[in-house]
């Protein structure tokens, strides 16, 4: 069985599309599903796709992947939590507490918006950061997964 890429999507990436173009680009999270599929297609990697607008049942999916990792059949997660990385703690514990390697994700420069969005509860568990990539960066964050 192929290892696993768990790719979670925080709230509000379901409007991707439509929200703030401008700054998010006109790629629905449909076509994300899409590019993911296709770069775990080219590393023979399995793909788990969710998104939630619901702390919790993103930290169950960490959790899910945290189950596959002690199994031995997990080779990474690609999360952007969107608005929760500046906010859980849930979040930051659930990854420390399964010990998933993550990669936390950014569609947009965070650095170049709001203060606000500079800090980030999940990078200190994070093993690397992407961000200002557009959703390009999804694709990269997964070739950067079946390389470990």
């Amino acid at each position: 069985m192929p290892r696993t890429v768990h790719v979670l999507n925080g709230p509000n990436l379901n409007l991707l599309g439509t929200r703030e173009p401008q700054v998010y680009g006109a790629q629905t999270l449909a076509d994300v599903q899409q590019l993911c599929e296709r770069a775990c297609e080219r590393h023979g990697l399995r793909l788990v796709f969710q998104q939630s607008n619901h702390e919790g049942a993103l930290v169950d999916a960490i959790h899910e992947a945290g189950r596959e990792h002690a199994a031995g059949q997990l080779a990474g997660v690609v999360l952007n939590a969107g608005a929760y990385t500046h906010t859980s703690v849930a979040l930051l514990d659930a990854i420390k507490g399964t010990g998933v390697p993550l990669i936390e994700l950014h569609i947009s420069n965070v650095f170049a918006r709001e203060a606000f969005r500079h800090r980030s509860w999940i990078s200190p568990a994070a093993r690397a950061v992407i961000c200002g990539l557009g959703v390009a960066g999804y694709a990269l964050a997964i070739d950067a997964i079946a390389a470990w």
